[in-house]
């Protein structure tokens, strides 16, 4: 089954880089430049995932955005990956605490994204509904 994955990155260049990693998987892959952009697509496209910056402009940042979507089973409660290059102890501590199911630090390598998302997955599927 193809998963549908939502990448909200504000730099255009980080989104390709990705959209690029994941294009050869069996991933339906769509892009939000903001988290406003984002919360907009969740609500239509219902992602199975969510990469996530963390630093983004605007009224909502990543972890803003992971909160609301986590906190609404409306939006069908996706795995969220947190993609940040603030890699303290207290930065990953607040991104498990807003939500994410894994925590990326910039830059990582297209092998490590894919390897973490296959962890999701495999995680995912153990899970009892």
């Amino acid at each position: 089954m193809t998963k549908r994955i939502l990448i909200v990155e504000d730099h255009a260049d980080i989104r390709k880089l990705i959209h690029m990693t994941l294009e050869f998987e069996d991933y339906d892959i769509h892009e939000a430049a903001n988290a406003d952009e984002g919360l907009a697509a969740v609500r239509q496209l219902r992602p199975d995932l969510l990469l996530l910056d963390v630093m983004m402009p605007g009224a909502m940042d990543g972890l803003d955005l992971c909160r609301h979507v986590k906190s609404d089973p409306s939006l069908g409660l996706p795995q969220v990956v947190l993609l940040t290059a603030r890699g303290q102890s207290q930065d990953i501590e607040a991104g498990m605490n807003a939500g994410a199911d894994a925590y990326l630090l910039k830059p990582f390598s297209p092998l490590k994204l894919i390897e973490t998302l296959e962890n999701l997955s495999a995680q995912h599927g153990k899970e009892t509904p």
